[in-house]
């Protein structure tokens, strides 16, 4: 019976051509205020955290921040009393496949790269990194959508895969006058990165996301206070019906990790799309990255 081997644009991709060098480290005497304040500084969603010979021990990331502020620890407290460890490692020449399904599996953002000293990161691959890689191999291929300029027509089209096909068909919504403490209950319970914050009337009115949660813990704010008092807006969003290649164009470019999805009108939020959904598509923004090969098992007869 014929086996389809199924190729896609990360075939043949190692870790090394995605992995950024730069590692944002504390050490683990560090304050919880240092970790949120490199977080928003550097603009990463984790922290590596290291030892007295710069070893990885743990790792403190913008979901261990908003625990701790829920939890109501001290920005004084050290962040080896929040860390999670040990980090997971993948090698500069895994494939990206590999690191991809390790992250998938694990139920993780990030994986450290291991260097040429053991227990040392010399990089780090992120969901962002292998869309970024994905998304330069796209524009320069001669079918992709971002090239053209002007309205598109149905042959330019012609299969792209859309945003309805790769977001999460679920939005988590608090109210404006919801405290920070609900908004940080519906975060963690749902493991979302950020919620829509709706008005009274139900209209969209901003986003509150964990990068908001660590800056409002940096600034010691009550966890009493009000969603409207920190989120930000307006509501970055898109069209369920917009090619994938775009809305990753503009995340990228808008320097954002989701969009927020619309059916036919801006205020009918019907899903999300984040970067880790358009990196868990492995195929790049439209179907011509995906070729298939067919082997025979065996000779027919």
């Amino acid at each position: 019976m014929p086996v389809i081997d199924r190729k896609n644009v990360l075939s043949g991709l190692m870790v090394r051509e995605a992995m950024r060098k730069l590692v944002t480290h504390l050490p683990m005497d560090a304050s919880i205020e240092q970790a949120a304040r490199y977080a928003i500084k550097y603009k990463v969603n984790a922290i590596l955290i290291t030892g007295e010979k710069l070893e990885a021990i743990g790792v403190v990331s913008k979901t261990d921040l908003m625990g701790a502020y829920y939890a109501g620890l001290p920005v004084e407290t050290a962040v080896q009393a929040i860390m999670v460890g040990p980090p997971m490692f993948c090698q500069m020449d895994d494939s990206l496949e590999s690191a991809l399904d390790t992250m998938r599996n694990s139920g993780i953002h990030r994986l450290y790269v291991v260097g040429d000293t053991p227990n040392r990161a010399a990089g780090v691959l992120a969901y962002p990194d292998i869309v970024g890689l994905l998304y330069r191999y796209c524009h320069k291929c001669e079918k992709s959508i971002t090239r053209l300029r002007g309205t598109r027509s149905s042959d330019d089209l012609a299969g792209q895969l859309m945003v309805r096909e790769v977001m999460s068909p679920s939005v988590l919504a608090h109210g404006a006058d919801d405290t920070l403490l609900q908004v940080m209950e519906g975060l963690a319970s749902h493991r979302f990165g950020a919620v829509l914050i709706r008005e009274s009337h139900g209209l969209p009115a901003g986003v509150v996301s964990k990068t908001d949660m660590v800056i409002a813990y940096k600034h010691r704010i009550p966890t009493e206070a009000k969603a409207r008092e920190i989120m930000a807006h307006p509501v970055h969003a898109c069209e369920q019906d917009e090619p994938l290649a775009m809305a990753i164009q503009k995340m990228i470019f808008s320097d954002i990790h989701r969009l927020f999805v619309y059916k036919e009108h801006p205020h009918n939020i019907i899903g999300v799309l984040s970067l880790t959904d358009a990196a868990r598509v492995r195929s790049g923004s439209c179907r011509a990255c995906t070729s298939s090969r067919i082997i025979e098992d065996g000779p027919r007869g």
